[in-house]
């Protein structure tokens, strides 16, 4: 069985579609305890992946990794450590990994 967004599950709730739970979890007060811009991003990548078939426990294992080196890298770029350049081409392979 593929697994997309509108796979139904049940949910706390009752049952529920995975884009259903993505939709709810956004619009909870998630923002105080995560930055928005990070919420979204992360959630893009998630439903992404579910998208393409992997499952959500790999999904939510790969935006969050996503989220992680993003940030080391905006870290690094912060610190000095990298260029502009290379954290532009840092950013641009992380995705292209994720989402090709």
């Amino acid at each position: 069985m593929k697994i997309t967004l509108d796979t139904r599950f049940n949910g706390s709730l009752g049952s529920v579609t995975l884009g259903e739970a993505v939709q709810q979890l956004k619009a909870r007060d998630l923002a105080c305890t995560v930055a928005a811009d990070v919420l979204e991003q992360k959630v893009t990548i998630f439903s992404d992946c579910v998208e393409r078939g992997f499952t959500p426990l790999r999904s939510e294992i790969m935006a969050a990794y996503y989220v992680a080196e993003r940030d080391a890298t905006a870290e690094a770029f912060d610190r000095g450590l990298i260029s502009r350049g290379e954290l532009e081409t840092k950013q641009a392979a992380l995705v292209r990994q994720l989402l090709s």
